[in-house]
Parts: C-alpha cells; structure tokens; sequence
C-alpha cells in the first residue's frame, strides 16, 4: 500500500467491512499509525473488535483521543455493510465522536495512481454476488483530485458500455474480471488497474481526514445498499395463494 500523508490534524479510527475484506487503520498527525487487513469472504463480525483493539494498542491512542470514526457504508454484502456501520455506531455513542462515511466506490478509486488514470476514465466495479455489479465511474477534477462521474447503479454486466463514459477506461474493484470481459466484448478499450480491489481501511481513513468534522448530533452516515437483502421473510401461516 502507497504511503498516504495529509496536513489534517485529524485523529480518525477507521475500518471496512463492506466487502470481500476486513481492514482497520488509526490516523493521527497526518498519516497512517497502524494498520491491519485481511481477505475474507466472511467472518468479518468475528476479526473486526480484536482487529480495532489492534491497531488502536500499535497506534497508541485511546478512544477519548479520536475525533471521529470512519467506516465504509457499501455498497457489498448486506450483512457486512450493517456489522460495520453499527460497530461505528456503537463506538460513537461511546466515545460521544461522529461517525463519517465512505463509500467503497470512493475507498477503491482512491487507491488507483493518477499515473495509471491518465488518459483514462476510471470505473469500479464491485462484485454484487448476484449475475449484477455494482459499479461508478470517477474521473479526474483539477484541485481536488477525483469525484463520481456516474450515479452509482447496480447493473447486469452486459449493460456497462451504455452506462459508463466513451473513452479508455480503467477498471478497479474486486469485479474486475467479468466487467473486462463485458466491455472487451462491446469493443471497449479497458486496462485492469494494479491496486487491490477491495477497500482499505487507510485510504478510507485518508479520505475521511480530508473532510470536515460532523457537527455535533450530526445524524450518523446512512448505508449504501443499490438493492434489496438476499433474504426475504417468510409469509405469515394463512396468507398464502388461495386463502381467502
């Protein structure tokens, strides 16, 4: 991972959830203190307390030190998305500190160099576990580096030519391979960026610092979801096809 550094003051927990990994990092003075990630498909519910209490003993700091938590608000996995903002949650009531939010859209596009996005529109793509991805494109904006080009949609792959800008593109994201595939079939012209593609907990801490403090009562961040939960409940005993 590139070494991040910002003037922010900032003293930030940050961590991600969301995705295909679990990660946690403390800033503090401008830069990253401590850091932990992990691939993981699951279990982030399980690694996420004793991965924060990690960082939070290496980085030195106690919990009435931050000025804020930061956490990823998806999209990904429905039940990631919620283990992740409900853990800030609980750590902002406690520590009476904001929570931030971030996209993971925003977390993967700022791991991407802007040597690798020249000439270029970058497009991330992330992995909805359906035959869908969810997927935003990001292009460069002089004096503040990169914001969203597109809405963030959850779409079929076959339908991200239509969706995304004309143009060279760059894509990041851990969907990556199947939207190469989609886009190289539509005669696109498509590069694989070499930044992981799950979100990290430093580059959602580098982009938190980079944004003003909530004020207080701020209402915490609200989830990105782009669809519905992969479950359903069941119907209630009676109400099924034919009962009157």
């Amino acid at each position: 991972m590139p070494a991040i550094s910002s003037d922010r003051a900032h003293c930030l927990l940050a961590f991600d959830t969301a995705g295909t990994a679990c990660s946690a990092a403390v800033w503090r003075g401008g830069t990253i203190r401590a850091r932990r990630f992990e691939i993981m498909s699951r279990g982030q519910s399980e690694r996420l307390v004793p991965m924060i209490e990690a960082v939070m003993a290496e980085a030195g700091i106690a919990y009435p030190a931050l000025d804020a938590i930061a956490v990823t608000r998806g999209p990904g996995g429905f039940t990631g998305v919620r283990i992740g903002l409900a853990t800030a949650r609980a750590l902002a009531l406690a520590c009476a500190r904001p929570v931030i939010g971030v996209s993971n859209f925003e977390a993967v596009a700022a791991a991407v160099p802007e040597d690798e996005r020249r000439g270029r529109s970058l497009a991330v793509v992330i992995d909805a576990k359906r035959s869908d991805l969810y997927v935003q494109a990001f292009g460069a904006v002089p004096g503040t580096g990169l914001a969203p080009v597109t809405a963030a949609q959850s779409i079929a792959p076959a339908d991200l030519d239509a969706i995304l800008p004309g143009g060279p593109l760059l894509l990041a994201g851990d969907a990556v391979q199947a939207a190469r595939g989609a886009l190289e079939i539509a005669g696109r012209d498509v590069m694989a960026a070499a930044a992981p593609g799950q979100a990290d907990a430093g580059w959602v801490a580098a982009l938190a610092a980079g944004q003003p403090l909530p004020e207080a009562g701020a209402p915490p961040p609200e989830p990105i979801y782009l669809r519905g939960p992969d479950v359903t409940l069941a119907r209630p005993a009676g109400t099924g096809r034919g009962v009157a």
